[in-house]
């Protein structure tokens, strides 16, 4: 077993898409960094990296039993022995994990880049782990878990407010309401008025849908704030999100 030590992590917890557990020049200053110890290193194939990066779908056995209690968390000045805790790489993408006692990748993390080359320079001639993966059905996305295409090239700022519209959209959705989708997508494009005003919720609701889903403009920043006023909980959000500063 490989053993990778004095790692920073920080976890970003029951994301099923990889392109939201942010690399280190990503990291912000609010969020909570921890040290492990001492953490295993496992080689896999693409495949498995693929289904733990972008899942949150039960751990191979084999591979739990291969790791159990064999990562150290430094806290403290204390060593906190872990259950099931990881870092796993295809040979491209690295990724800590710690299934916090459960059978599922719960928290995922980046490490730094000094850190990344060490990986590298540890598997250089290893052998891939052999893990059977169950049978699973190909992941479905949708509006509250997009494609990752529609988030790429994106900051985590843009992202988070990316991911914020789409959860105002589906709340307008949810509403039903011919007469506010037609106001929001007229917001959205005025031009096209005359174009949609005899159209149904449905179609309205989804070529709205259809053209803000791509890329991330400040026409898409000035919608998303117009939507989410008079919501309390959206609001909480979109205020975190626009106070937030990258270290």
């Amino acid at each position: 077993m490989m053993y990778l030590h004095d790692v920073w992590v920080n976890w970003f917890e029951g994301e099923e898409n990889g392109y939201n557990v942010c690399h280190f020049h990503e990291w912000r200053k609010e969020d909570t960094i921890e040290l492990l110890d001492q953490v295993p290193v496992l080689k896999v194939s693409k495949e498995l990296y693929n289904y733990i990066e972008n899942g949150l779908s039960d751990l191979p056995e084999s591979l739990l039993n291969d790791v159990y209690q064999k990562a150290y968390l430094r806290k403290n000045h204390e060593r906190i022995q872990m259950d099931y805790c990881f870092i796993v790489t295809d040979g491209i993408g690295i990724l800590a994990v710690d299934t916090i006692g459960y059978q599922i990748p719960m928290r995922k993390s980046r490490i730094i880049p000094r850190q990344e080359q060490l990986v590298y320079d540890m598997i250089a001639g290893e052998e891939t782990l052999s893990y059977m993966l169950k049978s699973q059905e190909k992941k479905e996305h949708h509006i509250l878990s997009p494609e990752p295409t529609i988030m790429m090239g994106l900051t985590r700022k843009e992202r988070q407010l990316k991911q914020l519209l789409f959860m105002a959209l589906d709340h307008l959705y949810a509403s039903k309401n011919t007469g506010q989708v037609r106001y929001w997508y007229t917001e959205w494009a005025p031009e096209q008025y005359s174009m949609i005003r005899t159209k149904p919720f449905e179609e309205i609701w989804q070529q709205l849908y259809d053209e803000v889903k791509h890329g991330w403009t400040e026409k898409h920043e000035k919608l998303c704030e117009a939507l989410v006023k008079g919501e309390p909980y959206f609001e909480k959000l979109w205020e975190m999100e626009k106070g937030s500063k990258v270290n």
